[in-house]
């Protein structure tokens, strides 16, 4: 199932998206994708009531949203494709390189991007996010399946300079508004039943700049969920962003960054297409 969230931005209402592409209104019975929803089986009960209810057709035109609702955190993982390792100048690290993101920065897959007030040196990463499906903490790796929802294309939009250069944390670099473009739908496991065989690709203005499969990650999403809930309890609709591979504007000699105009489109198998356009800061 792929659930989707439409509507303007802060009126999201959910839905679902069909194999054949129509979507439907299912905020008859749910009034969000969130927390509650995950925590009491929800993705379970809403295949039992649309094979018995009907649902509202969603306009083509309405926007989407990210497709989960106010998750407690995004927790994201560094450095976890060896040749972006290489291309960053860092080494393969031996355990998992945790940052988060704040959630503020989230907005929809098809919104735009807004550059930072004097930004020069932003940056795009395609990556794979997983959503947590139950409260996790101190999972064993053999069943930490069990505890992911599906899965949510990720664009995670990184301002190099306050990443890099200006001391103390990832995060400052991570986390400015609009840069955590999420969706377009959360694709449920079933769907994606090998999430460790999905190719994944970037496209800055029509030139391909990142291509690659996620049978390339350091540590596999098994792997991630456990590492992490030994650190953290992580909350259902949590989000987990497993990182990017070889291609960033960082990477490349001279460096390119995201400029006002610039169009970013990403996908990943099974898991749908973004496009974002970048704009000048504004207040």
């Amino acid at each position: 199932m792929k659930l989707i969230r439409f509507g303007k931005p802060g009126q999201e209402r959910p839905g679902v998206e069909l194999e054949s592409g129509e979507k439907l209104d299912v905020s008859s019975f749910t009034t969000d994708f969130n927390k509650d929803f995950f925590t009491n089986n929800g993705i379970e009960k809403l295949k039992e009531w649309l094979a018995t209810n009907d649902a509202p057709i969603v306009n083509d035109l309405e926007r989407l949203g990210c497709p989960v609702s106010n998750p407690s955190k995004i927790v994201c993982v560094g450095l976890n494709y060896a040749k972006h390792a290489e291309e960053s100048g860092m080494s393969v690290p031996e355990e998992p390189v945790l940052f988060f993101k704040a959630t503020t920065a989230i907005v929809g897959p098809f919104d735009n991007v807004m550059l930072p007030k004097n930004s020069l040196k932003s940056d795009w990463e395609v990556e794979l996010a997983v959503v947590i499906g139950k409260k996790a903490s101190y999972v064993p790796k053999n069943d930490a399946m069990d505890y992911v929802a599906g899965y949510v294309l990720h664009n995670d939009i990184s301002e190099r300079e306050y990443q890099l250069e200006r001391q103390g944390q990832w995060v400052k670099g991570k986390s400015c508004d609009t840069f955590a473009p999420l969706g377009p739908y959360l694709v449920t496991k079933d769907e994606a039943p090998d999430p460790h065989n999905l190719d994944l690709w970037l496209k800055l203005n029509g030139e391909t700049m990142q291509s690659s499969n996620t049978s390339d990650l350091v540590f596999d999403i098994p792997t991630l969920v456990s590492y992490i809930s030994e650190f953290m309890t992580l909350l259902p609709g949590d989000i987990i962003s497993t990182g990017t591979p070889f291609g960033v504007g960082l990477g490349l000699t001279p460096p390119i960054y995201l400029k006002e105009g610039d169009v970013m489109e990403l996908g990943i198998d099974k898991l749908g297409v973004s496009r974002q356009k970048v704009i000048a800061f504004s207040e």
